[in-house]
């Protein structure tokens, strides 16, 4: 129940820090699991910092050296635990302490299957999804690299990346890469590195070490604040073997650091070579196709038509002077045989023709009307006649016997 108190009716320290007590007392003895920071053994009795494996927050164990010697492995700083514990108060002093009443060391195995289930979560939230990833730029103008203070991991990375690009520049984080520290550090001088804008590639390089070394870099809130990075993230961490969750979470797994160096830096001999190659491949591909388009200007050159361009248009002249030599013998013998048939024609129509008949002595009698008398009997009396000779014509009538007058 809260206190009844006012500022004319307080109560004083010790009455507020025995209720504490008396509420942490209530919480009852529990297991608790953490990564020992601080170890410090006085007397009979050890004293812990255990700090949470992901969060910044740490409490103070006191155990006593019975408690401690039987943990099988001896737990030893940075070790990860499991601890049987009672909460306590120290209302005297107001501080708060887990009393151990049993240490159990966090086996591989179970370390294993922890990290597994870590995994299949973050890959079930789409954290490990290939469409995630970036591409890494091909010529990074500032590499930014987080490593173990003076350690070879960072030898490695600039020298293999020096040798292969000598104008390669580094920002380096040095931070703890073990330990109870390392996780909010790493994430610290990734922060800082994200953030930098001239940073275009981030590489978290550490050398081979054993499961429990290299734990920091399974750490779900690293894993996490890599996701979140706006700058593409190498993973070079270990060995080959080795297969932190970082290595899953990162835009580029490299098995080693010096792997790392090969795949983030171009080399520039290759890429000299290869600038040469392709420009030996070009320059051969423009002078075939020169050679190609010169033979074609030589044949075309070659050609009658532009080698003697007066003696194409004299012949061209000299086939127009021949077809229309051929066009007048066709057409004068087209107009003579038209000709002879039109002289034929003229004579068989004057043979046929009634004038020529007339011409020999003959005349042609006509009624009025133009027909043409055949016989007396169709002509009567006082009828005016027509009778046509071969250049004139008179009139008559005819008389009472038939005889014109």
């Amino acid at each position: 129940m809260p206190l009844d108190t006012s500022a004319d009716s307080p109560v004083p320290v010790r009455t507020v820090l025995q209720l504490v007590g008396g509420w942490i007392s209530r919480l009852g003895r529990v297991w608790v699991e953490g990564q020992i920071a601080e170890l410090a053994v006085r007397g009979g009795a050890v004293y812990l910092t255990l700090r949470d494996p992901v969060a910044a927050v740490s409490v103070r164990v006191i155990c006593s050296r019975p408690v401690f010697d039987a943990a099988e492995p001896p737990p030893a700083d940075g070790a990860r635990v499991v601890i049987f514990a009672r909460p306590d108060f120290n209302a005297n002093r107001g501080s708060f302490a887990l009393t151990a009443l049993e240490i159990r060391a966090v086996g591989v195995g179970e370390l294993l299957a922890r990290l597994d289930r870590l995994r299949r979560q973050l890959a079930a939230e789409g954290l490990f999804s290939p469409e995630r990833k970036r591409a890494i730029p091909f010529l990074p103008g500032v590499i930014g690299l987080i490593c173990g203070r003076d350690s070879a991991a960072q030898r490695d990375v600039q020298q293999n990346a020096g040798r292969r690009w000598p104008a390669v520049r580094f920002r380096v984080e040095q931070t703890a890469v073990q330990g109870p520290y390392a996780v909010e550090e790493i994430i610290d001088a990734l922060r800082r590195l994200d953030e930098d804008p001239a940073v275009d590639v981030i590489v978290i390089a550490r050398g081979g070490g054993s499961l429990e070394d290299l734990l920091p870099f399974s750490d779900e809130a690293l894993v996490r604040a890599v996701a979140a990075c706006r700058t593409p993230v190498v993973s070079a961490i270990g060995h080959e073997q080795d297969t932190p969750l970082l290595d899953y979470v990162a835009d580029l797994r490299a098995s080693t650091p010096t792997d790392a160096a090969k795949r983030i830096v171009p080399d520039v001999a290759e890429q000299t070579a290869l600038i040469t190659q392709l420009r030996d491949r070009a320059r051969r591909c423009v002078t075939g196709w020169l050679d190609r388009e010169t033979a074609w200007l030589a044949a075309v050159r070659s050609r009658p038509a532009l080698a003697d361009p007066v003696r194409e248009i004299e012949r061209q002249a000299e086939r127009v002077d021949a077809l229309l030599q051929r066009t007048r013998i066709s057409l004068s013998s087209s107009l003579a045989r038209a000709g002879d048939d039109v002289a034929h024609t003229r004579a068989r129509l004057l043979a046929l023709s009634p004038a020529s008949t007339l011409r020999r002595g003959y005349a042609i009698v006509q009624h009025r009307d133009d027909g043409v008398v055949r016989s007396a009997a169709e002509v009567k009396e006082g009828e005016m006649l027509t009778v046509r000779f071969a250049d004139d014509q008179i009139t008559v009538q005819a008389g009472r016997d038939g005889t014109g007058r």
